[in-house]
Parts: C-alpha cells; structure tokens; sequence
C-alpha cells in the first residue's frame, strides 16, 4: 500500500480504507456487516479523505467501492437515527457532518468512479451520484426507499441527482420506491456501465487505467467544464478564456508531438 500524500494516517481507519497504487486511489467503505451503510464516522472520513485526495496532484483517478462485494453501501446507518437523527434539529446538525462529504466528493479534482456490487441504495445512491461514472454488475439494485422511513431527502441532496439524472427518473425513484434494475438503472443513466457480476472489479479498474494514461489536466479541466455546464447561467468571458489554457501546457507539447511522432505520449500534468 501506498499512501497518498498527507492521508497516512487515513489508510488504516476501520470504517474507511484507503489505497493508492499506479496513480489509481481505491477509497473503500468498510462495514461489510451492515452492507457498507455509512454511519457518521464515515461522512467525516469522506470528507477528510477526499480533500486529501484532490490535493495530490500525483493522482489520475479515484475508485469507491464498497467491502464484501454484496453492497457499494446500503444508505446512512439506521442504527444511528435515535441518537443523531431522530427530529429536525438533529437531522440539521447531522447534515453538518455530511453534506461537506459530498461538496468533497463532487469538488474532488480528479475524475472518480464508482465501483458498484450489489445494493446502491439510499445514501449509497447518492454517493454514486457524486462519482464522474458508474460501473455496476448485473444483478446491482438502485434506489432511495425513503418512502418507508417517513423522512425525506433535502435539496441540497437531491441537487446533484437531479442534475445528473433527471427529474423524471428521481420521480419515480422517490415516488413510487421500487429498487431498479441494472438494466433499468442504465437506461436511466444511473449506471454508466453494466458487465457481469465477477467482472465488475476488472472493468471499473480498465477505466481507471484508461484514466490515468491519459493527460490529467485535460481530464480535470473536462470534469470542471461539464459539471460548469449544467449551470444555467451563461458563460463569463474568463469561463470561456479557460478552455485555452491547455494549449499553453507542457502536457499539449507532449501529447501533440507524440502524436506527430506516432509515439506514446508521457504526460506529466503541467
């Protein structure tokens, strides 16, 4: 094991697992005994992890999966609700603790993929939304069953489903409750990618090194750019004077000259 730079002391954390090799990061929720729910400890650990992440400009892609290969997470721990979750006031204040999770999922600077087995539901649903891409096996279920809890899911967390996914699609899924398919999942755009069970693993792994031979800034700069994209407000003349930053990079020297040179091109992220 490799440890990112500054996250030492977060590799070895019982709930939350971290792993770096070949510039891929693996970020692995460890709670296989409740199918990966997440519980407060592992919000916190998330957003710590991933602001580690997004600093070490040595990376190219993250991964997130769950342990035990039957659930990618099964929601927010529900053995927690009495003590930290149990009325309103309580529930803002555990939004405190979880909600930055998510901004550093989403702000992470690296694209980041989702390695989904089994179960993807409730709050493990909403992590995947975080993720760039999606890649799940065939007999994966999607869903938010809130329905059957009596709580609701806030704006600020639905924003991001929504934007990725639809209004339509988060209809249903919140509305009438049913878990999806994989199938179901694709056609919504929930998941990116179906591959049998016993393959998920190696197919997740195959984008991430893809990823990572490509050229980061350009990757980075792609993720920021669409993401921008789905902001209605128009684009401001410096917005627009990014998207010709790259060609004054080392990496543009690099990649076109490789090219010209029928060579594979090194790139080194300047």
């Amino acid at each position: 094991m490799t440890a990112v730079k500054g996250t030492a002391e977060l590799s070895g954390t019982e709930d939350l697992l971290v792993h770096v090799e070949d510039r891929i990061a693996t970020v692995t929720i460890n709670r296989a005994a409740k199918h990966n729910a997440m519980n407060l400890g592992v919000f916190t650990g998330l957003d710590r992890v991933f602001r580690a992440l997004d600093a070490d400009t040595e990376l190219r892609c993250v991964v997130v999966r769950g342990a035990g290969g039957k659930a990618f997470s099964a929601g927010a721990d529900i053995s927690e609700f009495e003590s930290v979750r149990k009325d309103k006031a309580a529930a803002k204040k555990y939004a405190e603790v979880s909600a930055p999770s998510s901004e550093a999922v989403v702000a992470c600077r690296h694209p980041v993929i989702a390695l989904i087995e089994g179960l993807c539901v409730g709050g493990g649903f909403g992590l995947a939304a975080l993720c760039d891409l999606r890649i799940c096996g065939e007999s994966s279920r999607f869903g938010v069953p809130v329905k059957r809890l009596g709580l609701v899911e806030s704006m600020e967390e639905l924003e991001f489903q929504v934007k990725k996914y639809g209004a339509s699609a988060m209809l249903q899924i919140l509305l009438v409750g049913d878990l999806l398919n994989a199938a179901d999942a694709l056609r919504l755009g929930i998941a990116t990618k179906v591959v049998p069970d016993d393959q998920v693993e190696t197919a997740a792994y195959e984008w991430a090194a893809k990823i990572a031979e490509g050229a980061p800034l350009t990757a980075r700069w792609h993720k920021q750019f669409i993401y921008r994209l789905t902001d209605p407000k128009p684009l401001t003349e410096a917005e627009k004077d990014l998207g010709y930053d790259a060609f004054d990079t080392e990496d543009f020297q690099r990649g076109y000259k490789a090219f010209l040179a029928k060579e594979k091109p090194t790139f080194v992220g300047r």
